[in-house]
């Protein structure tokens, strides 16, 4: 069965850049720019990261050269944290889709940290709670529901990746359909396809960025 890529939800706790201000030691602010790479499949996997605001697309590229959209990370996320279990060096790639602003820890410095705030631990270990149900809702999603609804709740979650209580226009950066394709698991011509339906629907509309008709999606789409 093909993997289709994951749309990470926010972790919707700005509050845990307040308690990770509190780290002094290993830690410093990056900024980097659309289509900066944070890190690459292969590097040392020495650092987590926690993405203040921006947005940063996971990739991993296959023995052969073939590369695939993986996930898609907001802000008030962790990101690279297999860094603290073990992992030697990175199995994927972390470009920004959009101007991040971002907390770069290292490994050592966020353990300690872990460890001596309880506060700050517990809201990594519920950040890690909503990465599962994400893998948990998008694994019925592939098994049980078909590529228009799987599309359609795609556009949702990357809409609710800009703020927690989506607006009913909710603007988002415009992604190609072939990327699209790969993150829902079907082909380009099925993206276009739908894409044009739900356009015609007035389920969303594109100026530049991409608009989702929130409400109407969720009511016409995935209410059926």
């Amino acid at each position: 069965m093909k993997k289709t890529p994951r749309v990470i939800t926010t972790l919707a706790d700005p509050y845990v850049q307040n308690l990770l201000k509190n780290i002094s030691e290993g830690k410093r602010v990056l900024n980097p720019a659309k289509g900066e790479k944070i890190f690459s499949q292969g590097d040392r996997a020495d650092a987590i990261f926690f993405i203040q605001s921006g947005k940063v697309k996971i990739t991993v590229v296959s023995a052969g050269g073939k590369e695939a959209v993986i996930a898609v990370i907001g802000a008030h996320s962790f990101l690279g944290e297999g860094a603290l279990v073990g992992q030697p060096l990175r199995i994927s790639t972390a470009t920004v889709l959009a101007p991040s602003c971002l907390f770069r820890i290292e490994k050592l410095s966020m353990l300690r940290a872990l460890h001596e705030q309880v506060e700050l631990s517990e809201k990594f270990i519920a950040a890690l709670l909503v990465r599962n149900i994400d893998l948990e809702e998008d694994l019925c999603d592939q098994l049980f529901n078909h590529s228009e609804k799987r599309l359609a709740r795609v556009l949702l979650k990357l809409a609710r990746l800009r703020e927690h209580d989506v607006a009913p226009d909710a603007r988002i950066p415009l992604l190609s359909h072939e990327t699209l394709a790969e993150m829902v698991g079907t082909t380009r011509s099925r993206i276009t396809h739908f894409m044009n339906k739900f356009r015609t629907m007035g389920l969303i509309d594109y100026n530049g960025d991409l608009t989702v008709r929130t409400e109407l999606l969720t009511d016409v789409v995935l209410h059926d």
